[in-house]
């Protein structure tokens, strides 16, 4: 709630009003569980409220800003007492305060990586004019001489500070032609101001306004791909020294150095930087910050009984929300849906970008099947746009079709094959056949020989698995078919199409029912013992459910930089694949081929394979196996849990095989509730 109040408000009147409107609200709400404050200022006019818990959430050495109330200490000293749990917003704050209460904690800032990651796009050419930028408040703890001093010895670079400027006169702000001040912007609008920077800056004074933040941005800007320049702030000496994306520096000439510096790194070609950015940001995250400090609030709450439900569901992704509506909808089930994720439809889930253009978040879902069991079941919940998709690679300068049809081979090596039996002899009279296939190498090898091989396959799989083939399971070669035809649709399934509305509004409808509750944002560990049920249906990482038990399965994982291009198409067809290993990303996804959707302009995305972050892929080897089936044989003695879908059963499925996967499970478990009622009613 945010109170509004007369403007002119002495202090004892505006606490008085602020009390009763409190005191007014919470007559009608339930006891409250916990008091949090973020500054001991709000305690003046709550201090009488009853809570199981209070905790002091201090972000910020207050009483070290300009204009402190004069009364803040005291009212922080009551804080102390009356608090139950200290949480801090950095180290350096924590070792400020541990000595003054019996239970305080650190919790230093993480950051939304997948919000800010979208300011990943390509910069331009080096002969764009630098621009480095700031966002947040700009008060005392700004250094306003140091930036001047960059705007003046680098006139030829634009420097944006981005935000509102409080407690300080804007007249006191040094002015020049390249220093522009734009105001406040919104959160959802930083990713796309910091994609106008080369470099981030943190032009922060030495001050005793500065001595234990320890600033968001840090990790924000890591996020959005930017290296960062810094002046010494403690806790950003403390916890990104070390890492080549972030430069600190002091003085105005070592300061403009270190811009140098950064302006190099971001334009240069290796990346390394920013990988061991990314490997950092990936151990933070705002989910385990909050289940920390919920952990450590659990305690001071009264217990009462969880509320129950027939059964939880973990994931609202294909395997997850078919589960949830089967239980719901035909065996009568009141289901719990959690998923970690702020949203429904896991991976397939797709959204309107500021362009009006539906993507898909985590890289292009194009839905195929066989299976008339299948299309039918998601038929209930979408009508379909008819689409075959279709693949092109880029290839020694051509675009060809994916999967090497006739039109590939006579493309690039001007083959002048006009049948298919031309054909099957010209890859014949290419292949080298391997005595024992092993590997996806010896697979490809052995069909098409090596040149096809090096062209289409070793470079694709070496990014895409961070592995040679010749390390790979042969199963891997399954995607990159041949043929002999001119076909050049890269699937041939009976049912070919997109969700007429995509797949968040094909989810929405398969999760509206009556039965069915979800929770986002809700990690599986946070809700296991806040609620009863009766039956698990689990589909994480099995590893996961089973706490690594014999250590972590490996997955791959991919990074996603979306991009909006002042064009009304950007390529041919949806998307485009780049085996070249020089190349950093595996294919470019156009999603107006996907949707049909008309615009002046496009929205594309480029994907980047990582070995850190969300698992996306199972890697095929044959020891990942073993170790798998380790697991596996943990689920025996778990009766009342269902393991479903691709992550936790370690296999790399289609979407039409999660769903084929979900609807037999389920009708494999409502038949055993059905001999069991028949055998109860036959005693």
């Amino acid at each position: 709630m945010t109170p509004q109040l007369p403007d002119g408000l002495d202090d004892e009147t505006a606490r008085i009003t602020l009390e009763n409107l409190l005191d007014g609200f919470l007559e009608a709400e339930p006891p409250v569980s916990v008091r949090w404050y973020y500054t001991p200022m709000m305690l003046a006019f709550s201090r009488a409220l009853s809570a199981a818990c209070t905790v002091y959430d201090c972000m910020d050495e207050l009483s070290a800003f300009r204009f402190a109330p004069p009364h803040l200490l005291e009212l922080e000293k009551e804080l102390f007492a009356a608090a139950d749990l200290v949480f801090t917003g950095g180290w350096s704050l924590y070792e400020a305060k541990r000595s003054r209460h019996a239970s305080v904690h650190a919790f230093p800032s993480s950051v939304d990586v997948a919000h800010f990651s979208t300011a990943r796009v390509d910069r331009g050419s080096e002969a764009a004019a630098p621009c480095f930028g700031f966002f947040g408040v700009i008060d005392e703890r700004m250094d306003l001489a140091l930036l001047a001093a960059l705007a003046d010895a680098r006139p030829d670079w634009t420097i944006e500070v981005v935000g509102p400027v409080v407690k300080i006169d804007p007249a006191e702000l040094p002015r020049r032609a390249n220093l522009h001040y734009p105001g406040a912007r919104s959160y959802e609008a930083l990713p796309a101001t910091i994609a106008r920077w080369d470099v981030a800056l943190m032009p922060f004074a030495i001050n005793e306004a500065t001595r234990f933040i320890s600033p968001t941005k840090t990790p924000e800007y890591l996020a959005a791909g930017r290296p960062v320049v810094s002046t010494p702030i403690a806790d950003v000496v403390r916890h990104y020294g070390d890492i080549e994306a972030v430069r600190i520096a002091s003085s105005g000439p070592d300061f403009i150095a270190a811009c140098d510096a950064a302006l190099q790194l971001a334009r240069g070609a290796d990346r390394a930087w920013r990988d061991a950015a990314d490997a950092l940001l990936a151990a933070t995250s705002w989910d385990d910050t909050a289940a920390a400090m919920l952990a450590e609030i659990e305690p001071y709450l009264s217990a009462s009984a969880p509320e129950h439900y027939d059964c939880l569901v973990v994931g609202a992704g294909f395997a997850g929300a078919v589960m949830a509506e089967r239980l719901a909808s035909q065996s009568g089930r009141r289901v719990l849906v959690v998923d970690r994720r702020p949203h429904i439809a896991g991976n397939a889930y797709d959204v309107e970008d500021e362009a009006g253009i539906l993507i898909h978040q985590y890289g292009p879902h194009i839905f195929h099947t066989n299976s008339a069991d299948v299309f039918e079941y998601l038929s209930h919940f979408t009508g379909w746009r008819s689409y075959e998709h279709r693949v092109l690679a880029d290839v020694r300068g051509h675009r060809v079709p994916v999967p090497i049809n006739r039109t590939t081979l006579n493309t690039l090596f001007d083959a002048g094959l006009e049948t298919e039996a031309d054909a099957a002899d010209f890859l014949a009279a290419r292949a080298e056949p391997v005595e024992t296939i092993r590997t996806s190498e010896d697979v490809v090898v052995s069909s098409v020989g090596q040149e096809l091989y090096r062209l289409f396959f070793r470079g694709y799989t070496r990014k895409q698995w961070g592995l040679d083939p010749s390390e790979l399971d042969k199963a891997v070669t399954a995607r990159v078919p041949t043929r002999t035809s001119t076909d050049d649709r890269y699937f041939t399934d009976t049912y070919q199409a997109m969700p007429d509305k995509g797949y968040t509004a094909m989810f929405a409808a398969m999760l509206d029912h009556p039965n069915i509750t979800v929770r986002l944002g809700t990690d599986f560990a946070a809700v296991r013992d806040e609620v009863s049920y009766d039956l698990l249906v689990f589909t994480g990482p099995i590893d996961e459910y089973f706490d690594q038990r014999y250590g972590a399965l490996p997955y791959r994982s991919l990074r996603f930089e979306h991009r909006t291009l002042p064009v009304a198409q950007h390529q041919q067809v949806a998307v485009v694949n780049y085996p070249d290993e020089t190349v950093p990303y595996t294919r470019v996804t156009e999603y107006k081929h996907l949707t049909g959707q008309q615009s002046p302009v496009t929205s594309v995305t480029y994907e980047y394979p990582a070995a850190t972050g969300d698992p996306y892929y199972p890697i095929p080897r044959p020891e990942n196996q073993a170790l798998f089936k380790r697991y596996e044989a943990l689920t025996l003695a778990e009766p009342d849990v269902l393991f479903v879908g691709r992550l936790a059963t370690y296999r790399y499925y289609n979407m039409d095989q999660v769903v084929g996967q979900a609807l037999a499970t389920w009708r494999r478990w409502h038949a055993r509730q059905d001999e069991a009622a028949l055998a109860t009613a036959a005693e």
